[in-house]
């Protein structure tokens, strides 16, 4: 969390400064962040059923995608807006933002948006892709499909894009509350097993993710984002 936070707080003034810079570093930290928790995942595995929850289970799908990166998904959406040819060509269009609710006090300032679509592209084996990963086939595949699925509301997201008319391309949801529910449910897991949060770090975030930071999977907000000029 710590080195996402730094990215954040000083992308404004590096993006003014040199944007691809900026922007790669946000990317890379987000990155960082899903490799911290797949080595949870690597040394918890046998003490908590990572793949029997929709968030925990797209973390590491996401990891996954991002980490072997064998195909043009999962590129963000300030690399969407920013660095895929002139930004100008997006005037006029509007996007639409989905994030799943925060429940507790503290705020969640940061994020990290990729398109809704590249999510079935990637892991639905009825969309036929060639981006479809490899590693589940079969019935297992469409199980951790319908699993995430259904656990972060991709399907209502979906309704109400359809519903607006938005174009696939322009409809993304913010994988940072998923990742604060996915870490909390496994912190939460762990101190109740009893567990030694050993380091720093972990001694630091124990107290947030187990007991402050709530993420409520089944209510998404919506935020429209209109292109117009600011490139």
């Amino acid at each position: 969390m710590r080195l996402y936070t730094e990215a954040h707080g000083r992308f404004a003034s590096l993006f003014d400064v040199d944007r691809e810079e900026a922007i790669h570093n946000m990317e890379r930290a987000f990155e960082a962040k899903l490799e911290a928790f797949h080595t949870l995942y690597d040394v918890s595995k046998v003490h908590f059923p990572y793949f029997d929850h929709g968030d925990t289970c797209a973390l590491i799908a996401l990891r996954n995608a991002i980490h072997h990166r064998d195909h043009p998904l999962f590129q963000g959406l300030l690399s969407d807006l920013w660095l895929r040819g002139d930004p100008n060509q997006w005037n006029g269009a509007t996007y639409l933002l989905a994030r799943h609710r925060m429940t507790s006090e503290g705020m969640l300032p940061m994020t990290a948006y990729f398109k809704l679509d590249d999510f079935r592209l990637r892991l639905d084996p009825a969309a036929e892709s060639p981006y479809l990963d490899r590693f589940l086939k079969g019935e297992k595949a469409l199980q951790r499909f319908c699993l995430i699925r259904d656990e972060l509301g991709l399907d209502a997201i979906r309704q109400v894009s359809e519903a607006e008319r938005y174009p696939d391309k322009q409809v993304y949801v913010d994988m940072m509350p998923v990742f604060v529910s996915a870490v909390a449910r496994v912190f939460k897991a762990l101190d109740e097993a009893g567990a030694n949060f050993n380091g720093f770090d972990a001694e630091t975030y124990k107290t947030p993710f187990t007991s402050e930071l709530e993420v409520d999977l089944k209510s998404i907000d919506y935020h429209p984002l209109k292109l117009n000029g600011v490139f």
